[in-house]
């Protein structure tokens, strides 16, 4: 393995678990992101000429210890604040205090904390556990970087201020914040699925984040079934990334996807966690939350040769059963796409008219009524809806589909004036 193949993997591997183990030995966020950033940049300079160590992880460790103590002892003589910070320097060997004895969990709840807003939520988890750097955080979420930068100090000092505790949570802790956590984590995935604006369709970086920090939960907690369920669920939509976006840059729907193209092995093991969770239940385990019930609605469309093949029946009572757990309108529009698979497309039609004046600024809603117009034969109708569809759309390849079907109808009629 090569200096930089070693890098990249020691940064996906350590970085997270790095800057926890800073974080609980100083009590400084900020230090401990930046003696890991300059451990790193030590190992880049060094590794080519030096030699990958034997051990990269207790290589890195030391070295971002020595680092974090070098800047607190320049901090200590020109301020007291950071000379308070160095006499939290803790030496003696860590005893887990809750039921996840790992630092990494800790900083996931710390960056997930309830107190802050939910963009600094996302900024902080991708940066101090994912290790992106602030130029890649502000590029995947379109904002400049100078802002991006103000945005992740103000998390940082909030969390100070407010005396955010920085520990492993207890029970009642993970009970109470693991939705918040398991949303970030969500978000992330859905900005890289499906980009909100910007060149590109798909963000791989922010897709692969994702999974990477499902990846970490699932490590953390691994008998919580809804992190397994959001796992399985990120898998299973991750792994029809090679068949998304066409060669001309226009998003491929699921129906029209190519499903040969599919990532196999994420598809294999998305249906094993889900099945696991299956087994779970049918061994006297809780009742499957939300991202549980997501994953086995993917799992069902992953089993289907082509959409032709899929489960309808199944996957409607799967959405009955979201329903029940999440009735928010854009589950309701869902589930109407998968009543008009079984019961036509008027059925699903209906209930998305009355989904209607809840989702009007959500071109998916306008995307959707204008797919089921036109298999129902109202082409005016269905072109009033992607001319809609399209305004609301925010993604270049969204936009580029939804306007070969709406160009697909055919010359708009040009009403002819009554003289008489």
């Amino acid at each position: 393995m090569s200096a930089d193949e070693a890098i990249i993997r020691a940064h996906r591997e350590e970085w997270a678990r790095l800057v926890a183990g800073l974080t609980r030995r100083f009590g400084d966020l900020h230090v401990a992101e930046e003696a890991t950033a300059e451990a790193f940049a030590a190992a880049a300079a060094r590794w080519p000429d030096e030699g990958v160590p034997p051990s990269p992880g207790g290589w890195l460790a030391t070295t971002a210890t020595r680092k974090a103590i070098d800047w607190l002892r320049r901090e200590a003589q020109r301020d007291a604040k950071h000379r308070a910070a160095r006499m939290v320097h803790d030496d003696t060997p860590h005893r887990p205090t809750g039921p996840v004895g790992d630092d990494r969990l800790r900083l996931v709840f710390t960056c997930c904390h309830p107190a802050l807003a939910m963009e600094a939520r996302v900024a902080l988890t991708l940066r101090l556990l994912g290790g992106l750097t602030v130029a890649e955080i502000a590029r995947a979420f379109l904002v400049k970087e100078t802002t991006m930068a103000r945005r992740i100090t103000r998390a940082k000092e909030k969390i100070s201020a407010a005396g955010i505790p920085y520990r492993v949570p207890s029970e009642a802790d993970i009970r109470e914040r693991r939705a918040g956590v398991l949303a970030v984590v969500y978000l992330v995935f859905n900005e890289g699925y499906l980009t909100g604006g910007g060149a590109d369709p798909v963000r791989v970086d922010l897709c692969d984040q994702a999974v990477h920090l499902g990846r970490l939960l699932r490590t953390l907690l691994p008998d919580d079934g809804e992190v397994a369920g959001l796992l399985a669920l990120m898998l299973l939509l991750d792994a029809r990334r090679p068949a998304r976006v066409s060669a001309a840059g226009e998003l491929v729907t699921l129906a029209e996807q190519d499903r040969r193209a599919w990532d196999r092995a994420r598809v294999a093991e998305g249906r094993a966690l889900v099945r696991e969770r299956i087994e779970a239940l049918a061994a006297g385990g809780d009742p499957p939350g939300r991202y549980q019930v997501q994953a086995a609605i993917n799992a069902v469309h992953a089993e289907a040769p082509s959409v032709r093949d899929t489960n309808w029946s199944t996957i409607l009572a799967l959405y009955d059963r979201l329903a029940l757990l999440d009735p928010s309108p854009i589950v309701r529009l869902n589930r109407a796409v998968a009543v008009a698979e079984v019961d036509g497309a008027g059925a699903g039609l209906a209930q998305i008219d009355r989904l209607a004046p809840a989702l009007d600024d959500y071109h998916a809603l306008h995307a959707a009524r204008a797919d089921l117009l036109r298999r129902l034969g109202r082409d005016g109708d269905a072109r009033v809806a992607y001319d809609r569809a399209i305004d609301l759309a925010g993604n270049a390849a969204e936009r580029a589909y939804l306007t070969r079907r709406r160009d697909q109808l055919g010359p708009a009629r040009v009403p002819v004036p009554d003289d008489r």
